[in-house]
């Protein structure tokens, strides 16, 4: 496939077509299948692996949610943060996995204007709830082992402020685009809906929006991950070695460890490549580009409804303890002597 430019058409969007194409308004994304961009099996294959993603995102992330109905000592503080971020993680793969399911089946986005506007706003809200909630449980249990604060007790109703902080912050920043600032239009391959960072139009201020988004919703939530889990880790390489015949002590320290970097690491392949990309192409104007290659962001942020209830959730032994058993599934963990186990580790944190 050529490289792509982007055109602009009166439909009020921007198609990536061929640079020997003119016929421009017959490859409308709403319209016509984007088989110019590229082969079908790749539209099928992204079909295929968004299936996945919205079957077993569904899946993981309402079993969460009804866990923790259902059983009263999972309703802790860090647990209301943990389903909080199922429900973000739930409406990214209700609404968008299930979308962009049909649309690369389709291989074009079949519903319209504006479902695109309504998929690219609610993927985004879900996306920055999912992100803001790893940085609030970062900052929770910074504030929790840590004790930065002395005895300050992180209490439930703090956690429920944390959960609405994350929809009101979320909502600030996916919501400018249906006002003006930016745009929701269709992204890479044309079959998913996202913040428009193709283009420089002035009328939409692009640049800035995408910058806002970069600063506020990555950098931010990032700088606290990595300040919250480099204090974490101080610390428990602090007790480790005050506490260097415990052998307990010395799990929990290589436990923590193992937790934070794949933490860490599951925030950078969710959100990095997506960052990264829109970040070239605003400061790159001009420059051509694989539209193949713009897809693999937002089907990254969108993997995440199904890798960050891995790492959080099903990874906690008292929510996978009650999650067998809901199942029926035998060989659980013991409900009285399970805990999860970041509540574990608190147990060995500063006095």
């Amino acid at each position: 496939m050529k490289h792509s430019r982007m055109t602009e058409l009166p439909e009020d969007f921007y198609i990536p077509i061929p640079l020997d194409t003119n016929n421009i308004t017959s490859l409308s994304p709403f319209l016509v299948p984007q088989d110019h961009l590229s082969n079908a099996g790749i539209f099928y294959a992204m079909s295929f692996f968004m299936l996945f993603i919205f079957v077993v995102g569904t899946f993981i992330n309402t079993l969460t949610i009804i866990c923790t109905i259902q059983y009263k000592k999972l309703r802790s503080h860090l647990n209301y943060i943990l389903v909080n971020l199922a429900i973000s993680n739930l409406l990214v793969s209700l609404v968008g996995s299930s979308t962009t399911c049909v649309t690369f089946g389709c291989r074009y986005f079949i519903f319209g204007p504006l479902v695109c506007k309504i998929e690219g706003f609610l993927v985004t809200l879900g996306g920055m709830v999912s992100l803001w909630s790893l940085a609030v449980i970062a900052f929770e249990r910074w504030l929790v082992i840590c004790k930065p604060l002395g005895n300050f007790i992180f209490k439930p109703d703090h956690a429920a402020a944390c959960c609405v902080f994350t929809w009101i912050i979320a909502l600030v920043a996916s919501a400018p685009p249906l006002f003006g600032w930016s745009r929701y239009i269709p992204e890479g391959l044309q079959c998913s809906c996202g913040p428009d960072w193709y283009t420089s139009n002035n009328k939409y201020n692009n640049e800035t929006y995408v910058m806002f988004l970069f600063c506020f919703c990555f950098a931010i939530p990032l700088a606290t991950i990595v300040f919250c889990y480099v204090q974490l880790l101080i610390t428990m390489k602090m007790v480790a070695k005050a506490q260097a015949e415990s052998a307990s002590t010395q799990k929990a320290e290589r436990e923590v460890t193992r937790m934070v970097v794949v933490m860490v690491v599951g925030f950078l392949v969710c959100w990095l490549p997506y960052a990264s990309f829109a970040l070239w192409v605003v400061n790159n104007r001009g420059e051509t580009f694989d539209l193949r290659l713009a897809s693999i962001p937002s089907v990254f942020s969108k993997s995440s409804a199904v890798y960050n209830p891995v790492i959080y959730i099903v990874l906690n032994k008292q929510f996978r303890s009650c999650m067998k058993k809901m199942l029926g599934m035998s060989g659980g963990d013991d409900e009285e002597s399970t805990t999860s186990s970041v509540t574990e580790v608190s147990k060995v944190g500063p006095a």
